[in-house]
């Protein structure tokens, strides 16, 4: 992977997203960044190397030619509450993310990274689990160089519109046992953007806290060395070259 490469974001108006993209804009490494909306953005958000298109997810295929980049970073999602039904919670956590990473495919991209949810599980007889967990295993089966998965617990951040669930995670977090614990999605988009730094081959699965661990050795380098150095993180190599 080239120091200066291209990418393409999806979900930067969500609590990630935007956090990666204020990141990518930040580092010169990045020097061309795709942003695909729905609507509009904030233009505080939209610097020099920011090329922002407004589309269709339903269409996402006629926006094929924006996918010739390096890295995708895949910050899409809803809630059940948001999405109205379990038809279009499917589709956008599920159907949308894998139409991207298809369409990265054929463009050559390299590099997927993708923000799923703690307790992703293909199997699990929790709704919400279970799609997180198909996206993930129809993720795995694709032939990317490498494949980036972040499973975050309850996300902490400033939404526009609060999510009462989420506050009072945040709220009584000192309670909550470490491997379940609210991140500030700071803290997620820092790990992933390392990752797509770092670029190295293979799939890797960060949990909750190895996302933590990660932000903590960015923010933290001395820090981040007195730290455990167990392997918490899940790495396999692709099956298909």
């Amino acid at each position: 992977m080239p120091t200066s490469r291209s990418v393409l974001l999806l979900g930067a108006t969500g609590l990630v997203g935007g956090e990666c993209l204020r990141l990518l804009q930040k580092n010169d490494n990045f020097e061309r960044i795709v942003v695909l909306t729905r609507g509009p953005l904030d233009y505080a958000l939209l610097g020099p190397k920011v090329e922002h298109h407004i589309i269709d997810f339903e269409h996402l295929t006629a926006a094929a030619r924006f996918f010739q980049v390096d890295q995708i970073f895949c910050a899409l999602g809803t809630t059940m509450k948001a999405a109205g039904s379990k038809k279009k919670f499917r589709q956008v956590d599920l159907i949308y993310p894998v139409t991207a990473a298809h369409l990265g495919l054929e463009k050559k991209a390299s590099h997927f990274l993708v923000v799923s949810a703690l307790g992703a599980d293909p199997k699990s007889p929790i709704f919400y689990n279970r799609i997180k967990g198909e996206m993930e295993k129809t993720l795995k089966a694709l032939p990317f160089r490498s494949l980036t998965i972040a499973r975050p617990s309850i996300l902490i951040g400033k939404r526009e519109k609060p999510r009462t669930g989420e506050r009072l995670a945040a709220t009584f977090s000192f309670l909550t046992p470490s491997k379940i614990r609210p991140i500030p999605a700071a803290d997620v988009a820092v790990s992933l953007v390392h990752e797509a730094l770092a670029d190295q081959p293979g799939q890797r699965i960060l949990e909750s806290a190895d996302l933590r661990r990660i932000a903590a050795e960015v923010h933290s380098p001395r820090l981040g060395q007195a730290m455990s150095r167990e392997p918490a993180v899940e790495v396999s190599h692709p099956s298909v070259a």
